[in-house]
């Protein structure tokens, strides 16, 4: 890495925008902020030669970062979009500080979207079929294995309950004594959202309107209800640009940057059922850690906070992690989070990376912010910190290597098949469909000599048709990979 101070990677620009009324495109939508973005550092266009657009979810397309640069008229040949994941644009972000600081890139547009909202009503992209597809940066494995799948567990709203259930089981809560918690920690999300202005729901929701269930906050998995869900029926757009102090300064624009001080990146053991301890991320430890010794900061120093908040389980693993307490005082989000802002998809956390570049440029010179960001189930994460001010030791890269290697070596075997088996519940929930009725109640058990097993329960084998947590428990699991079920209850408590 250049030492150079010149070269020193800043955030210059960003913007945001959340479109309630017109009927977008994804592309149209990324090209609005983007464009908002770049006019807002004049003469940075002439420098941009990369252009990233976060992977979209829904309409986007093939060729989303080339498109954008051809209708933003620059002539940039790195175009590239990006695989499944939240990480992703703290991902990028650190990856063209690191870039930009090692002199092999003078100014980088990161722009994404969500448009779920005009997509229900019909927009769609219009096709562009002369255009190569571009380059998809990142790690593309899925995200649950064929086993996991098998037995109901696929999408975040199955999974991330599953989390949640380890740490109810380990407070010694109920699943109504659990949803009283998270209440009271998703309220503070809440108020931030309410008072930021691209925020989807501008209503502050107190603990019992998150918490308590009802016709219109139904329980969707145990033990969360829709309020608790990361909302997706948005059209929100983010861009940021990162560039170099130097070239900041020489085009007049100083006074606007925020600096980037540190980036860093790490995995879980990838699929949740193969984890040591669903009820804690070593992956984040490992990215905190990093990014603050290689800053020479320490935790108290950070002013502010976004941590990825899809659900509440990731709010407390990552809070853990980090060291810090849920109801800290500083908070823990600087846009509301997914329920409340909005959830577009793979790019909120570009909404995070600008809204904390919004407020370290109107603080005080010593503020720093921490954004958190990840992928998949808890799976991957990246982490930058920012500063007001430069950061005295240059821009550095947190290493995470050696970590990272004892992360992947610790993954639990699993079983391959079970006739009568009896394993200890360790995470579960129990899925309900619109209407009410169970669906489905995936668990994750661990048999005698230590291999995991994740195993579906019908209905006729919950001692409860709803409301029930069999963490605890001794089952019975019947089946051969990719597909187990619990055929017994045996033995444990039951909690309700």
């Amino acid at each position: 890495m250049d030492d150079d101070p010149w070269r020193t990677p800043v955030i210059v620009a960003s913007a945001q925008h959340s479109e309630r009324n017109e009927i977008v495109t994804p592309i149209g939508l990324t090209e609005f902020v983007a464009v908002e973005a770049l006019g807002n550092a004049p003469g940075i266009s002439d420098h941009i030669d990369r252009v990233n657009v976060v992977g979209i979810l829904f309409g986007g397309g093939e060729a989303p970062a080339s498109l954008l640069a051809a209708r933003l008229h620059l002539d940039v040949s790195d175009c590239a979009t990006t695989t499944i994941g939240e990480n992703t644009p703290q991902w990028l972000v650190g990856r063209a500080a690191d870039d930009i600081a090692a002199g092999r890139a003078d100014a980088v547009l990161i722009a994404g979207t969500e448009t779920v909202r005009s997509q229900g009503l019909g927009a769609m992209t219009p096709p562009d079929p002369g255009r190569d597809p571009d380059p998809v940066d990142g790690d593309a494995r899925p995200g649950v294995s064929l086993e996991e799948i098998a037995v109901g567990l696929e999408l975040p709203a199955q999974v991330y309950p599953l989390f949640e259930s380890v740490l109810a089981a380990r407070a010694g809560h109920t699943n109504d004594e659990q949803r009283r918690v998270l209440g009271e920690i998703m309220t503070r999300f809440s108020a931030v959202g309410a008072a930021h202005p691209h925020a989807w729901f501008a209503e502050r929701l107190d603990a019992a309107a998150i918490a308590a269930p009802a016709p219109d906050n139904r329980i969707v998995a145990e033990p969360y209800t829709k309020r608790m869900n990361a909302f997706l029926g948005v059209d929100q757009g983010a861009a940021v640009v990162v560039t170099s102090l130097g070239r900041a300064l020489e085009l007049g624009l100083g006074d606007q940057v925020v600096f980037v001080w540190s980036a860093a990146d790490a995995n879980e053991v990838w699929f949740p059922s193969q984890r040591p301890d669903l009820g804690r991320s070593e992956g984040i430890k490992e990215a905190r850690t990093a990014v603050l010794d290689a800053s020479g900061v320490d935790l108290d120093d950070i002013s502010s906070f976004d941590l990825y908040s899809c659900f509440p389980s990731a709010v407390q693993l990552a809070a853990a992690a980090l060291g810090l307490d849920p109801l800290d005082g500083r908070g823990l989000t600087v846009t509301g989070g997914l329920p409340y802002y909005g959830g577009p998809g793979n790019n909120y956390t570009t909404h995070a990376i600008a809204t904390m570049a919004d407020e370290l440029r109107e603080g005080a010179t010593d503020r720093l912010g921490l954004v958190s960001g990840l992928g998949w189930f808890i799976t991957k994460h990246s982490i930058g910190l920012y500063g007001a001010s430069p950061p005295p030791r240059g821009y550095r890269r947190g290493n995470t290597s050696a970590a990272q290697s004892r992360i992947d070596a610790s993954a639990i075997p699993t079983l391959d098949s079970a006739t009568g088996e009896c394993a200890v519940v360790e995470a579960s929930t129990v899925i309900y469909d619109r209407g009410g009725p169970v669906t489905a109640a995936p668990v994750i058990a661990r048999v005698h000599d230590g291999r995991r097993i994740a195993a579906r329960a019908a209905s006729a084998e919950l001692p409860t048709p709803s409301g029930c947590s069999l963490v605890g428990a001794t089952v019975r699991v019947d089946g051969r990979r990719p597909s187990h079920h619990v055929v017994e209850l045996a033995l444990g408590n039951v909690s309700s």
